[in-house]
């Protein structure tokens, strides 16, 4: 008996036949019409306006609100048209369609049973070439030369400021519950390496409600600070999204029993 429903979100409605083959269930998200077989963020209670800011979080939201009930008996995950969940690593160049099937998540393992939650690999930023430090975050580098010769110096925090507007992801931390605020300061300033792209499979509904309770308060008082209109860029765009990924990373691995596994780049929309 199959024992994981996995949501695949999308932009595109031409996903929608292989998605299906996947074996996945369609998530149709943004401004483009969805039709009454899709899941989408756009019914009950709902963020679907804030899509472009929030990303993938607005399936969250209506899923949090709306369908959360509904998934007690399973294990449940996210994936997204481009990335998929596979047990080994694969050369992203010898993946067409059918491998690809053969290939992503479809179950999960009787072994991964004394786990509550699975992440993708973490990505190690302090890896990144000095180039695109010295092109994103000339000013920051200027302030503190050490990040050029020190890798340790090259944190969570670091990276955010780098990508997403300096000082920002202390403003948003500051807006945490207590339980939060501390820890996941620390978090983002003692690692180099997070779970990324808001990929996560979990097994509990009470661990994924405890969750969406603790994420969207603070996404939302976060609104207040970073509102919608000043953003700028993909990586000021995205802002709620990529807060969400660097908490998301901290609070599984805090709170669940977790795994990791690898990734696979693959864009449907070639097939």
């Amino acid at each position: 008996m199959k024992n994981l429903k996995m949501f695949c979100l999308t932009l595109e409605p031409e996903h929608y036949q292989s998605i299906k083959k996947l074996g996945y269930t369609p998530v149709g998200l943004g401004d483009k019409v969805f039709d009454g077989s899709w899941f989408t963020d756009k019914t009950g209670n709902s963020i679907s306006n804030k899509n472009k800011n929030y990303g993938e979080y607005t399936f969250h939201y209506w899923i949090w609100k709306n369908y959360l009930h509904t998934l007690d008996k399973e294990w449940v995950g996210f994936c997204q048209y481009r990335k998929f969940w596979t047990l080994n690593n694969h050369s992203e160049h010898k993946i067409n369609f059918d491998k690809l099937n053969l290939t992503v998540l479809k179950e999960v393992p009787e072994n991964f049973n004394k786990f509550e939650s699975i992440l993708i690999e973490p990505i190690f930023i302090n890896q990144f070439r000095l180039m695109k430090f010295l092109k994103k975050g000339f000013k920051i580098i200027l302030k503190n030369p050490f990040l050029l010769i020190n890798k340790k110096e090259r944190n969570i925090r670091f990276h955010f400021d780098l990508m997403h507007g300096e000082g920002n992801l202390n403003k948003a931390i500051d807006l945490l519950d207590v339980e939060n605020r501390e820890s996941f300061k620390n978090f983002v300033n003692n690692n180099s390496s997070f779970n990324p792209h808001n990929m996560f499979i979990c097994k509990s509904q009470k661990v994924l409600k405890t969750y969406y309770d603790v994420v969207f308060p603070w996404l939302e008082q976060c609104e207040n600070i970073f509102g919608f209109e000043n953003l700028k860029g993909y990586g000021g765009t995205r802002m709620y999204g990529f807060l969400a990924e660097r908490f998301m990373s901290y609070w599984f691995q805090k709170n669940t029993k977790y795994t990791t596994v690898p990734f696979i780049y693959y864009d449907i929309g070639k097939s």
